[in-house]
């Protein structure tokens, strides 16, 4: 009986954890500003950059997860109490960095691929994640339509939300190895092209969420 126990608990934790993959794959798409940054760091720095972006935004990720699946509701409160000055936040900074884009000399970039820049790659995307209070209404979503309503023990918790990091992280890896990829067949003038490009799309987005939070005050 003892046996059948844990075989039927582990059972369930590799449930949580299969469906907090499928959670990532499909709300956790490399879309929007973070996908944009995520791409056009690849073409500047490399993959690992983009890898340490999409960790940043992996890492946003699993804090809303946490939320839904634990129900933090201290810092759920604070985060919702305080959504239209996380937005403007993200906006700004999402913003800053499209124009910073645009403003660069003949669409080149320095290369700051140290651990200097690692940690503000990393950081940055973060920002850019946690400051989207809506993402936990996102996953409260997405749990309900996996089923996974009530309370969690901590133990199935825990597993959903390490598949959450794993599903999302498995899109940034494809993004930035796609890119990559591409990045290799690309000639230097195109690469100068792209940065351009998502310097406008950062541009957008961050305008967008500045627009639509004011508006929404």
């Amino acid at each position: 009986m003892c046996l059948t126990g844990q075989r039927k608990g582990v059972w369930r934790m590799g449930s949580f954890l299969i469906r907090g993959i499928m959670i990532g794959l499909l709300f956790g798409m490399p879309a929007g500003a973070v996908g944009a940054m995520t791409a056009q760091r690849t073409l500047n720095y490399g993959m690992k950059a983009g890898l340490l972006t999409g960790l940043g935004s992996s890492a946003a990720d699993c804090i809303y997860a946490c939320i839904g699946v634990f129900g933090l509701t201290l810092i759920s409160d604070f985060l919702m109490k305080y959504h239209g000055i996380l937005n403007l936040s993200g906006g700004g900074l999402i913003l800053w960095m499209g124009i910073r884009l645009l403003r660069t000399k003949n669409g080149e970039i320095k290369n700051t691929a140290d651990l200097t820049g690692g940690i503000r790659m990393f950081f940055t995307s973060f920002a850019v994640g946690i400051t989207n209070p809506a993402a936990v209404l996102t996953f409260l979503f997405a749990f309900s339509w996996f089923g996974i309503t009530g309370k969690t023990g901590a133990a199935e918790g825990t597993c959903l939300v390490c598949g959450v990091f794993i599903g999302t992280y498995i899109w940034w890896g494809t993004l930035s190895g796609t890119v990559t990829l591409l990045k290799k067949k690309a000639k230097k003038n195109h690469q100068r092209g792209m940065n351009r490009i998502f310097g406008f799309i950062l541009t957008l987005f961050g305008a967008a969420v500045l627009i639509r939070t004011f508006f929404a005050v």
